[in-house]
């Protein structure tokens, strides 16, 4: 019997998988036990990730090559999830931020944007919950964050990007609870990735205590699925921040907002 035929084999894909959250989701996967679909847009980059989690863990890692943004990237991942191998676990983290203001951006750019952290995630999520609800078994773990509760950034489109995630994972996981199928919404605050650094972003007065690190939004990510959650906010401080946007006055938010402006930004493609 192959590794593809024995019953406890487990697999993942995960998009985004080169870098930041999603990179730590496929190295806390592996050192579980699962093999692993990687998704991205650089295949260099995903070959080398596949080699290493492969000579570490003895996984079987896959690889595909796809710009999610585009309607043939998807069709690629959309494939991989409903023929093949199952996948018990998808994780859409793939996404980006614009760091220029809505009224400067280029209307393509917006465009992307929705297409990658919204069209994308509506897609994959579809196609893998139509074997996932056959077999009454999987999970999606789709990749927010706190933005989506209420803080505007004035002129992004990112934090409305992200309430649709978090809406809709909610929504979803409700829907196919009862099928044996879990879908949840992941909602990290501002973590150490490397993409500001990459696009030049100065977080420079964020304060320490804001920041993740990737490791720990899947560590407690994946705890909080264990749990039956909708909703993970990783740590105790986002958790007490998220309470309070969801009752504070809305002029108050946008007083916030205008703190944090043009800092939010990541490119996990």
């Amino acid at each position: 019997m192959t590794s593809d035929q024995h019953p406890s084999v487990r697999r993942a894909l995960i998009t985004g998988a080169s870098s930041g959250i999603g990179a730590a989701f496929a190295s806390r996967l592996a050192a579980d036990g699962w093999h692993l679909v990687l998704v991205a847009r650089d295949l260099a980059r995903l070959d080398a990730t596949a080699a290493e989690l492969t000579g570490r863990y003895g996984r079987e890692v896959e690889t595909i090559s796809a710009d999610l943004s585009t309607d043939d990237g998807c069709a690629t991942v959309e494939r991989r999830l409903t023929t093949g191998t199952p996948i018990e676990l998808l994780v859409n983290n793939a996404g980006i931020s614009l760091n220029t203001p809505f009224l400067r951006s280029a209307v393509e750019d917006e465009a992307r944007l929705l297409r990658l952290n919204v069209l994308a995630v509506m897609r994959l999520t579809h196609a893998a919950l139509g074997p996932m609800t056959a077999r009454r078994s999987g999970t999606v773990i789709n990749i927010s964050s706190v933005a989506g509760f209420g803080v505007v950034m004035p002129g992004s489109t990112y934090s409305a990007s992200k309430a649709w995630v978090t809406n809709f994972s909610e929504s979803i996981g409700q829907s196919v609870a009862p099928l044996g199928v879990r879908v949840m919404a992941l909602c990290p605050g501002y973590t150490r990735t490397g993409y500001h650094e990459r696009a030049g972003i100065d977080m420079s007065s964020t304060p320490r205590w804001m920041w993740l690190k990737a490791d720990d939004v899947v560590d407690e990510g994946l705890r909080d699925l264990g749990k039956g959650k909708l909703v993970s906010v990783p740590t105790w401080k986002y958790k007490l921040a998220v309470a309070g946007l969801r009752h504070a006055p809305r002029r108050l938010l946008r007083g916030v907002s205008r703190d944090t402006r043009g800092r939010v930004g990541r490119d996990d493609r």
